[in-house]
């Protein structure tokens, strides 16, 4: 069997995007690209000019262990209780009490914000640029310009609500709420507005009248949440040691504003660290003083009754055995008081079932115990030295007792008065005179290269949706022979206006004249003479004498081809016709600059003769025919026998008969008038139609009996994508 040749068939438009062709896109579009990438980063350099600079600033304090100047020692320490734990110090700088007390010392719940330009007024007051004199009598506020609040009490009511504060004439000022005034106050004193739920003094107004600034008053618990969410704590030191030194960074657009605030939260935090350290010995403190008052009436009773027994019984002798007994018992009852002080201070620290809790209660008992043993001891002795021991050592155990709280005493009260925290401020907060924000050269960059990705994309993406032909090859992949290239007139493109209509707002583009009369020598002009070469040998195999042109979709330039094309055979002495088939839009007339009426829609309707339609041009040997006023049944006239009559009867009066159609895609007039000529031309617009559109018209106008001979590639263009992308075309 014989093998059927093979056809060459172009492979899939999703296999023709090829690197060569993206890179000739990209060359062919790189003005708009570099356009697009400097106008980003000019964007860029606007913002990184205008947005406002963030500064920040740090502080550093060290937590050491606790320790203490009192005389009585470091209790804690003593028991073994752990004292060293950063976690909790970076839990308390950031609690409310800390935040809270910094802003109420700073009146940071108060904001006054100048009522500025758009986008560009922080700019104007960071540069100070002055008010020009067309900005007079305008709220935004300019570089100099200023405003110092005394006082502003608000009532817990009104708290986030804005209150506008306006310049006025002669040392006063307006208040508005929600754009209505509520008083007038002035400058220097205490104003009173409404009905005392506000007070504002304002010292100094430095603005011209009309200039405003807006005054707010947050609710205290937003002002802490609003510190503490610019305070940033880190522990200095490496991973898994812990070295008691805290960094505090704070970030803000205003450097006082943030030193202040800093140094606010760090005075706070150690003035609350020395008062916590000292509030254990003020309480061991108040309850040795309440002990002192009591201790000393009971010494002053024990003495009158020593001595009131004395006295009845004249004189006794006192054993040396009751002498050990009563300094045993001074010993003994110096100790429990002792152990009385010391569980005062534990209680406040532990409970009862605590192991150092317990150790103390043991001492306790085992005193008690020794104590217990030594009354019975001194039971044993004559009943009048027994009662002299007794009272001997109520005095003497009192008085011991009472001097020893009083030494205690005055050992808490150094101790309150030397306590020092275990807080060190080792740097006080300091702000970098380089802002961290905006970084204005990687906003540049950033910006750059973002614009250069979104016009790269954006012309890659437009290709990838427009893929119209762009080489005759891609044309004769279809099966249709390529008669012509016409390169894109510049001096077409002049002679092409937009006429707008009142139903059509985007309007219509429409030739003015005829490019072969006008420049002769342009480019395009020259490609339609080689067609006009081509076609006179095609035309001899042809049945007559009878051209269409046509198109698969309107835009394509049929008719400019149509009408160049006539213009450069009439040149070369051919007596030519050019018939405006297209009786719904055609505009050869337009290139005339004649009028549409008295043309081939009134000759089919039988209207007018023959005689009347023909009009001849400026140009000799050439004439046309204009489509007339637009029929409501356009393909009814054209099946009509008249049309064939007229072609029949006119075409051996002419050299050439070039007939332009609508486009054969959009209806079926195309198909109509094929059947009755003998060359049939289809037209494609460089990047607009594509291979699949003109496949489309193709497959249409063969299914209605058409052959089409050639096809034109009109408006091409020497792009580099062209170039780079199809060096070659693979067949299959």
């Amino acid at each position: 069997m014989t093998q059927m040749p093979s056809i060459p068939s172009v492979s899939k438009e999703s296999d023709d995007v090829e690197l060569g062709r993206i890179f000739g896109v990209l060359i062919d579009h790189k003005w708009w690209i570099i356009l697009i990438t400097a106008l980003s980063a000019f964007i860029g350099i606007v913002y990184a000019t205008l947005s406002t600079p963030i500064y920040q600033g740090d502080a550093l304090v060290q937590i050491e262990r606790r320790s203490t100047v009192s005389p009585l020692g470091d209790l804690s320490n003593v028991l073994g209780v752990e004292d060293f734990n950063t976690s909790a110090e970076i839990q308390i700088l950031q609690s409310r009490m800390v935040l809270g007390q910094a802003v109420d010392r700073l009146g940071r719940d108060t904001l006054i914000m100048p009522v500025s330009l758009p986008y560009i007024g922080d700019y104007i007051m960071r540069r100070g640029i002055p008010r020009p004199s067309f900005m007079e009598g305008q709220p935004h506020i300019w570089g100099g310009e200023s405003i110092e609040v005394a006082r502003f009490q608000l009532a817990a009511a009104r708290r986030g609500q804005v209150i506008v504060v306006e310049r006025a004439n002669d040392e006063r000022y307006r208040v508005l709420i929600n754009d209505q005034p509520v008083g007038i106050g002035e400058i220097g004193r205490v104003g009173v507005f409404l009905d005392g739920e506000l007070e504002l003094r304002i010292d100094a107004f430095n603005a011209p009248p009309g200039a405003q600034f807006q005054l707010f008053k947050m609710h205290r618990s937003s002002a802490i949440s609003s510190l503490g969410s610019r305070l940033l704590i880190l522990e200095a030191g490496g991973r898994g040691t812990s070295t008691g030194v805290l960094q505090l960074s704070m970030t803000g657009t205003d450097r006082q504003e943030i030193e202040d605030s800093l140094n606010a939260v760090v005075e706070t935090f150690l003035t609350q660290n020395i008062e916590r350290q000292s509030a254990q010995a003020e309480q061991s403190l108040a309850f040795l003083e309440e002990q002192a008052p009591e201790l000393r009436n009971q010494l002053k009773l024990a003495e009158e009754r020593l001595n009131e027994y004395r006295a009845k019984l004249d004189s006794i002798d006192v054993s040396s055995e009751a002498q050990t007994a009563i300094q045993r018992y001074i010993e003994i009852e110096g100790r429990l008081s002792e152990l009385e002080i010391e569980e005062a201070e534990l209680a406040q620290l532990f409970q009862p079932s605590h192991p150092n809790y317990q150790a103390l209660m043991r001492q306790r008992r085992h005193l008690e115990k020794e104590k217990a043993e030594l009354n019975a001891r001194v039971n044993e002795l004559p009943a009048a030295q027994q009662e002299v021991l007794r009272l001997t050592r109520d005095v003497e155990v009192t008085q011991v007792i009472y001097v020893n709280v009083l030494n205690k005493i005055q050992e808490l009260q150094v101790a309150k008065a030397g306590s020092i925290g275990n807080v060190r401020i080792i740097d006080r907060a300091q702000v970098g005179y380089w802002p961290i924000a905006p970084n204005k050269t990687r906003i540049v960059i950033l910006a750059t290269l973002i614009g250069c990705m979104l016009a790269v994309g954006g012309v890659l993406l437009r290709a990838l949706l427009r893929r119209g032909v762009e080489t005759p090859e891609q044309i004769e992949a279809t099966g249709v022979p390529v008669y012509a290239t016409i390169p894109l007139s510049d001096g077409q493109s002049k002679l092409v206006k937009r006429v707008k209509h009142r139903r059509d707002r985007a309007g219509k583009q429409v030739i003015s004249g005829i490019l072969a009369s006008l420049n002769p020598t342009d480019t395009a002009v020259e490609a339609l003479r080689s067609l006009r070469t081509s076609l006179h040998f095609v035309m001899l195999e042809a049945k007559n004498n009878l051209i269409m042109v046509t198109g698969s979709s309107p835009g394509a330039g049929k008719s400019f081809v149509t009408i160049n094309l006539g213009v450069t055979c009439a040149q070369a002495g051919q007596k030519v016709l050019i018939i405006d088939a297209d009786m719904r839009k055609g505009q050869v007339h337009n290139a005339f600059a004649e009028s549409s009426k008295g043309g081939l829609s009134e000759l089919l309707a039988g209207k007018v003769e023959w005689q009347e339609v023909i009009r001849p041009t400026k140009v000799p040997g050439l004439f046309y025919i204009s489509r007339g006023e637009a029929p409501p049944n356009p393909s009814e006239l054209l099946v009509h026998e008249s049309f064939n009559r007229f072609l029949d009867g006119f075409s051996p009066e002419y050299d050439l008969v070039i007939i332009d159609t609508p486009p054969a895609l959009a209806v079926t007039d195309a198909a109509i008038v094929g059947k009755r000529v003998g060359t049939t031309l289809i037209v494609a617009r460089f990047r607009m139609n594509t291979p699949r559109e003109i496949s489309a018209a193709l497959r249409r106008l063969e299914t209605a009996g058409v052959t089409v001979k050639g096809c034109i590639l009109n408006a091409m263009e020497n792009k580099a994508a062209v170039g780079y992308g199809y060096h070659h075309y693979a067949y299959k």
